[in-house]
């Protein structure tokens, strides 16, 4: 996938996973650093394998943007509902994270369950066929929201012992009609990773995109 010259903006990609936010802000111009705890060797840009709280208080400070996908099993629906029992077994890292990132005095972008949902993005509203909808708190700057296309049709796999097809895939677990990696691949938008779970984590480049642009209109005066 072709990308565009960068604009000089710089930003700083949280618990960054495979990159697929990073690949939406690389998009749109920005010259992006990953940071996860976890090695990512298949991650397309600059990468530091770090604890993502620890480097954004030494480091925030030197990034014109932050983002950070704070882990999301705490907060997930699934978590708070038939997987209560195993809720207290996740980091909750949004309170501890969200301090983090206001200490280094940059503007940020947040992306969990749990967040404030300044904007909320949804895979149809960019004609992908996945019903992935993310919550993003933003801070020092304000994108503007985009229309919630309306989901039409079923995701297709079993549901309670009956088979359905559907437009939408279901990017997550294994087996019972869900995606195939390569399907997963060309509904998010990632080619550069074929590990299931960094697919089934991944954001679709898209959402970076589209917030980086903005971002890098209101913060650098830089147009799409």
């Amino acid at each position: 996938m072709e990308l565009p010259p960068l604009h000089g903006g710089t930003a700083l990609d949280l618990c960054c996973c495979s990159g697929g936010f990073s690949w939406g802000l690389r998009g749109a111009g920005w010259n992006v650093t990953g940071v996860d705890i976890v090695d990512r060797p298949r991650y397309p840009f600059r990468f530091v394998q770090a604890d993502a709280i620890q480097y954004v208080r030494e480091h925030g400070h030197e990034y014109d943007l932050i983002h950070a996908s704070w882990p999301c099993q705490f907060g997930a629906a699934i978590t708070k509902g038939t997987n209560a029992h195993l809720r207290e077994t996740y980091p909750d890292l949004l309170p501890a994270g969200r301090e983090a990132m206001l200490s280094a005095g940059r503007p940020y972008i947040i992306e969990n369950p749990e967040a404030r949902a300044d904007v909320v993005l949804c895979g149809t509203s960019f004609g992908l066929p996945i019903l992935r909808h993310r919550r993003f708190e933003v801070h020092g700057w304000t994108p503007l929201a985009i229309p919630h296309t309306p989901h039409r049709g079923r995701v297709r796999g079993w549901r309670h012992g009956t088979y359905y097809e559907g437009d939408y895939l279901a990017v997550y677990g294994k087996g019972g009609g869900k995606a195939s990696v390569p399907e997963m691949q060309a509904a998010l938008g990632i080619d550069w990773t074929d590990v299931h779970e960094e697919l089934t984590e991944a954001l679709p480049p898209a959402y970076g995109q589209f917030l980086g642009e903005q971002a890098a209109q209101q913060l650098l005066g830089v147009s799409a």
